[in-house]
């Protein structure tokens, strides 16, 4: 009797246990339903100098001999001290230097990431003064016009305040991205960077024969001449597929107006046929203005400007941030599974 109300206890205990834990969840899941929209984004701001500065102190530490590096410590705090005092007394400080606001622009297909982009531009324009400058560090292979296009009128925004703007190029702006970068008071690109690509391109699949060869109709009902030109299910025309053309030729004349007006300099007829170049080579076409990357661009101006990075980034409940740690191992764990497989690709070899 007593080996069965011990069993019946143990018994008990685990279900009440799993009971609260499925409670919990709920509560969970109930709470950051309700919270969803509550949550704001926290924009971050990170001092480039001061955070350079540790880790130059990290590294000058390191080369240091055991005896000696706590020695080598305190004279870098008391010698830290003696610049503040020295500033303080000259009514020098952080706010006399000019800002550097540096932003970050990583685009896709949809270019979703301009909310974010415009907030952040918002914000540095309430704070910043007529002297400031701004970097946008920019990758994009292009996308959706109207998207792209918002988002270089973003940029306009900081020209138009009196802002210089300038736009560096590591990897890639082309299309739309090249869209955004033109706004750019002075562009700069890495020397195998892809710049251009000033076309418009659009793909429209058809499966009319397939469904007619299957007995399938599909009628397709406008009322306007013009629109439905080209369609997926139903049999395109020609005059729709040249309607569409135009349509095209239109998008691809608006796009050579917006970038010849804000880089008069460059024969956009000679750069406006889809081509791209490399950095070292869109110097020449007065595509870009400078070749270098953005790291050494901003290291060269590390002294004489006060260096801000912002970054808008979205504030994840406790679900969502488990979800995202398990996407991040199931990306990493198929990585090292394809990497695994070229690898014994080639020992095989």
């Amino acid at each position: 009797m007593g080996e069965w109300l011990s069993s019946y206890a143990l018994f008990l205990a685990q279900s009440i246990t799993v009971v609260v834990a499925i409670a919990v969840v709920l509560m969970l899941v109930v709470r950051a339903r309700g919270q969803r929209q509550e949550r704001s984004a926290r924009l971050h701001v990170r001092n480039r100098g001061e955070y350079f500065r540790r880790h130059r102190e990290t590294l000058e530490d390191a080369t240091c001999k055991d005896g000696e590096r706590e020695r080598h410590i305190k004279a870098r705090l008391k010698a830290r001290k003696a610049e503040q005092k020295r500033a303080k007394k000259q009514k020098q400080s952080d706010d006399a230097h000019h800002t550097l606001w540096v932003l970050d622009f990583d685009g896709d297909l949809r270019a979703s990431r301009v909310p974010a982009f415009t907030e952040e531009i918002t914000s540095i324009l309430m704070a910043a003064r007529t002297d400031d400058q701004v970097l946008v560090r920019l990758q994009s292979g292009g996308g959706l016009v109207h998207a792209y296009g918002l988002a270089s009128a973003q940029l306009d925004r900081l020209r138009e305040a009196g802002l210089k703007l300038t736009v560096s190029v590591d990897k890639v702006a082309a299309s739309g991205g090249y869209m955004m970068a033109c706004c750019a008071d002075h562009l700069i690109a890495a020397p195998f960077a892809v710049i251009g690509s000033i076309g418009v391109v659009a793909q429209v699949p058809n499966v009319h024969r397939l469904l007619k060869k299957n007995d399938v109709d599909v009628e397709i009902l406008t009322a306007g001449r013009h629109k439905r030109t080209l369609t997926m299910l139903g049999e395109n025309t020609e005059e729709g597929r040249q309607k569409f053309l135009d349509d095209l030729e239109k998008t691809h004349d608006l796009f050579k107006s917006w970038i010849a007006q804000r880089r008069p300099a460059l024969d956009i007829e000679q750069v406006s046929e889809g081509d791209i170049w490399y950095g070292q080579q869109a110097i020449d076409l007065k595509l870009i203005d400078e070749v270098n990357t953005s790291e050494a661009w901003l290291q060269a101006r590390s002294e004489q400007w006060r260096i801000l990075e912002v970054g808008l980034k979205p504030q994840r409940s406790m679900l969502e941030r488990l979800g995202k740690g398990a996407e991040n191992s199931l990306e990493r764990g198929v990585d090292r599974a394809i990497e695994r497989v070229v690898r014994l690709r080639w020992e095989k070899q």
